[in-house]
Parts: C-alpha cells; structure tokens; sequence
C-alpha cells in the first residue's frame, strides 16, 4: 500500500496592533513609525509614558505587548505572532487616515498577516477599525480606555465636534452666530448714535420674534407652503369642474339655510316660551321651507351634477345612475312645495302633496327603466365585456 500523502498545514499568522491616531508617538517621543517587535515597542511604550505619564497611547501599547506575551504562551506551533504599533497624525480626519493607511502596508508588506487583533485606546477605534478591516480581517478588537481619558477626550471631541457644526451647517449658524451677530451690529450701531437704550427693546423684539417663529414651526410652515406653490400640479380638468360644482353647491346649500332662516323669522312673530314654539312649529317649519327649498335643491343639484360631468370624463358606470338622482332631486322640490303649503295651511289638503309623491315615484321608475336601457347600449363606452359562457363541449 502506497503511503498516504500528507499535506503540510500553513501557520496562522496573527498580527497585534496598536494604533495611534493623534500621532503622540511621533509629536511627544520623537519615534518614528511603524514600531515592528516586541522590544521596540516596549522602548516606544516607555519614552511616551516618560514624557507623558498621563499618556493613554502609551498604556495602549503596553496592553498589545500584554496580548503579544499571552497568546505566545498559548501558542502551539501553529501560529506566527507579531506586535507592532503605527501612528496617524496631529492633524486628524484625512492626514490621520492615509498615513496609517501608509504605515499598515508597510508592515504587512514585510510581514503578511492573515489575521489582525486591534488595540486602540477606546476613542480612535471607530475611525480606526474600517480602515484595517478593507485590508486584512480584524479577528478581535481591545478597547482600553484609561479613566480619565475617555471623559476628556470625548469631551473635547464632542465640544471640538458642535463648534465645527454651529460654525459650518447653516441650520445652527443662523441660531448660534447669525442672531447674536444680529444684535452685535444693532448695538454698534446704536452705540455710535448714543441711543444704547434702545438697544434692550430691540433685543427683546428680536429675541421674541425669533422664540415664536421658531416655537409655533412658522418657518417650517412658511417653507413648506412655499414647496407646495412651487410644486403644485393643478388636477384634471373634470375634477376641477367636480370640485368647482361643490364648492358653488356647498355655497348655495347654506345660503337656502340663511334664507328659509330669513323667511320664517319675517313671517311670525317669534314667542319667548316653549309652548308659544310648540304652536308655530308647524308655520315656522312651512315658511322655513318655502324660503330654502329652491336654494337647497340648485345646490345639491350642482353638486351631483359636477360629479356627473367627471364621471362621464373618467367613462363611470356609476354616471347612470348619477343622473337619475339628479332627476329625482330636482322633482324633490315640488314634494317640498307641497309640505310646505301643508305645514302652513292644512285646510288646503293634501292632494299636491300626494300627487308630487306619487309622480316622483313614477319617475324614479322610469329613470331605472331608462338606466338599464341605455347600460346595455353603452357597455362599450364604459369599457364593460360580457364575458363569454362556456357551454359544455358534447361528447
């Protein structure tokens, strides 16, 4: 038998790195970057510290050293360990990035990890870690934060961060530099012509103003109302028309109320009791109607009407029956007519009132006869299909 062939296992390689961002390394120590090995990186560790005791960087480098020494001590054979520590610079942002960048090539150019375990102080780990990903995998992150450093220099990150927002995003420039340099002007002015104390009514009004414009969301309002003008696209023209029949409708509606109102108020002497309404609630009902009715009926009128010429537009089925409503509303009058001269005058009798009934009955009937008549003529214009039957197929 043939002995099995036995392929040999490549070591892992693992890099531990520390990084500096702010470059205090090189600007506190006077050590040049990348710092490669455990020894060198000790040396760098201590000069930093004996500059700056206060140092974070410094204790960074010493807890890379300390991952370096555990993961030795772990190690079996199959793995290739090597620290090393690359700095960014005074500057920040783009100066910082691309020079770590620069470094890390470096090292991995003369040493090629496969794997990366990051060590940061806690603050640069964010801007830091995207950087290192896109260039070999990150298998661990340390983030050692030293007590007093992660309140100070988050701080002064944070306060380093609004100065440059308020100072740079118009939204905060005009609150924070754009008010107060208002007033400044205004007192320098005034200050000039000795009448400072009108300074303090200025400032309140615009202080005040400014507070309940931006309180209330005037501007907002104002910007959004300017959006819509801009961008306002009128509809089609029959839903100009139908909106157009009910606004006019709507307008004719409530001027019957306010006219059958008018009528009864002139008519009847108004009593100052209950029983006294009780009494002339017939009279009062009859005259009300007597005045409103025409108004009322137009409106309500126009407004189907509008909403007939869009449906016809728009090719609604819906049109057919819209219409026979419309015939019934109009009739709708003289069976008011009627109630009304019942209401005010009940000798005259009831014959108009039953035969307006009864004859708007008949013409309900006839508009659904006529409805249905002209549906089946006009399914094509309405873009209605009979679907087609299926007979059963003979065998």
């Amino acid at each position: 038998m043939a002995p099995k062939e036995t392929e040999a296992k490549e070591p892992k390689r693992t890099l531990i790195l520390c990084v500096d961002r702010d470059g205090d390394l090189g600007a506190k120590a006077q050590i040049k970057t990348p710092v490669v090995g455990r020894k060198d990186n000790i040396s760098a560790a201590v000069a930093l510290a004996l500059r700056d005791p206060e140092e974070p960087d410094a204790n960074a480098i010493f807890e890379a050293v300390r991952i370096y020494d555990r993961l030795q001590e772990e190690n079996k054979g199959d793995e290739i360990l090597e620290v090393a520590s690359i700095s960014g610079s005074e500057l920040g942002d783009v100066s910082a990035d691309r020079k770590i960048v620069g470094e890390l090539n470096e090292i991995l150019n003369s040493f090629s990890a496969s794997e990366v375990v990051l060590v940061t102080d806690g603050y640069s780990d964010e801007a830091v870690l995207p950087l290192v990903e896109s260039r070999v995998p990150v298998s661990s992150v340390r983030r050692l934060v030293i007590r007093h450093s992660e309140s100070i220099e988050e701080t002064a990150a944070l306060f380093t961060r609004y100065l440059r927002m308020i100072a740079e995003n118009p939204r905060y420039a005009r609150l924070a530099l754009g008010l107060p340099g208002l007033l400044f002007v205004i007192l320098g002015v005034l200050s000039y012509f000795n009448q400072l104390y009108i300074f303090w009514y200025v400032s309140i009004f615009c202080i005040g103003a400014f507070m309940l414009v931006k309180g209330f969301g005037v501007d907002r309002e104002v910007g959004k109302a300017i959006k819509w003008v801009r961008e306002y696209e009128p509809p089609s023209l029959p839903v100009q028309i139908s909106n157009f029949a009910m606004i006019a409708g709507g307008l004719s509606i409530l001027l019957g109320f306010y006219s059958g109102g008018t009528n009864a108020a002139g008519k009847i002497n108004l009593p100052g009791n209950i029983a006294g309404w009780l009494s002339i609630f017939p009279q009062v009902s009859g005259y009300f109607i007597k005045g409103s009715m025409d108004l009322i009926v137009i409106g309500i009128g126009v407004i189907f009407f509008g909403r007939a010429i869009r449906m016809y537009f728009e090719r609604d089925v819906r049109l057919l029956r819209n219409a026979a409503l419309i015939v019934s509303i109009i009739w709708t009058r003289q069976i008011l007519d009627g109630a009304s001269d019942v209401l005010l005058d009940p000798a005259m009798g009831y014959e108009k009132l039953i035969f307006s009934i009864i004859v708007g009955i008949l013409i309900g009937l006839a508009s659904v006869l006529v409805i249905f008549v002209i549906h089946r003529s006009t399914k094509e214009f309405f873009g209605e299909i009979e679907e087609p039957i299926d007979h059963p197929k003979e065998n």
